[in-house]
């Protein structure tokens, strides 16, 4: 089963059960969102990705540029661990990642919450990648990708007992939009999705092309 397939699945089972008019809500911000110019500077491919240094599980450093010495990085942002979408996204990847790592790709999962929660999404899903934390939406917010949430979806949040400045540790109601980036080993995107409708990601198989392609480009240069 595809990703999408899964991603569509679980939606239209939530909808089947959702609170009256929840869904009409969540569809109509999402296209509020889309139609701002919010991440016209998001970044694109062939541009470089800037450089970052965020902790994994383990309090540990983890640098981008420092990743990139081994070669190309996947870098996807989600937006936490309470999003089944979210879920469902990283355990796609983590099926992919033995054919991720036999192309020479590193695989990294970024998102705001708080080193905790971060621990627990990787235990959950038995991801064997790295999760990282990025406090206050620092990275994402270089990488073009942070946007505030309506006062409308702060109340369906707090009303499904998801609140927000509990997994982020913070007030900001600030949420990265999902965003997947293939970087190349000189620091420039091979492949940028990003996508303010946050049911929606990236295939895998998408990422392993974008990984193919390099693979085919450096074999020819040398």
């Amino acid at each position: 089963m595809t990703l999408e397939q899964e991603l569509a699945d679980f939606r239209a089972e939530w909808e089947r059960t959702a609170p009256a008019g929840r869904a009409e809500l969540y569809s109509a911000k999402v296209e509020e969102l889309r139609a701002s110019a919010l991440f016209d500077q998001a970044l694109r491919s062939g541009q470089a990705a800037p450089d970052f240094t965020l902790p994994d599980t383990q309090g540990r450093p983890v640098t981008l540029s420092g990743l990139l010495r081994g070669g190309p990085v996947v870098v996807t942002f989600y937006r936490g661990g309470w999003c089944p979408y979210c879920n469902i996204q990283l355990r796609a990847y983590q099926r992919a990642l033995p054919e991720i790592v036999a192309l020479g790709g590193r695989l990294v999962a970024i998102s705001p919450q708080s080193p905790d929660a971060s621990l627990g999404t990787a235990e959950k899903n038995a991801l064997e990648f790295d999760v990282l934390n990025d406090a206050g939406n620092a990275v994402a917010r270089s990488f073009g990708l942070v946007f505030a949430l309506p006062e409308e979806l702060r109340d369906a949040m707090r009303s499904a007992g998801k609140l927000l400045p509990d997994f982020n540790g913070d007030d900001s109601w600030e949420l990265p939009v999902p965003a997947t980036f293939v970087i190349a080993p000189d620091g420039k995107v091979s492949l940028a999705h990003v996508e303010v409708d946050y049911r929606l990601r990236l295939e895998p198989d998408a990422i392993i092309a974008a990984l193919r392609a390099l693979r085919a480009a450096g074999t020819r240069a040398a």
